[in-house]
């Protein structure tokens, strides 16, 4: 199971620019599932949201090593995918996750840090 993660979320299409970006969407799709069988990441999800009154429309969910994800994230392709799409769609974004393993380990780093704050006793209620 991976332990890290890449959130793509991205807003409303540009007005006028709906096909293209549909376009852009499909690149998409296609340089993840290119990186998947090559073994680079190890999975994908794309997520379409149904109207909820916030900005964020969609998102990618990238699950993979943290330092293949990273190299990704380096690469020229990549770099050139996000600038397309950054023009075809409002309020692109992008954060790193921790999954799996790194997320429990960073809970129990809060739980940790929150008692050396709190003293143990807050953590017993």
């Amino acid at each position: 199971m991976a332990d890290y993660g890449l959130f793509i979320g991205w807003g409303a299409l540009v007005r006028g620019r709906e096909l293209k970006g549909l376009e852009v969407f499909n690149e998409s799709i296609q340089f993840w599932a290119d990186h998947q069988k090559k073994g680079n990441i190890e999975s994908f999800e794309p997520v379409l949201l149904t109207p909820h009154g916030g900005d964020l429309a969609g998102f990618l969910l990238i699950k993979g090593e943290g330092a293949k994800l990273d190299q990704i994230k380096r690469s020229d392709e990549y770099l050139a995918l996000n600038t397309r799409a950054g023009q075809v769609v409002d309020d692109l974004g992008f954060v790193d996750c921790l999954l799996g393993a790194k997320l429990q380990e960073q809970i129990a780093e809060f739980k940790n840090k929150t008692a050396d704050i709190l003293g143990a006793h807050a953590m017993a209620r």
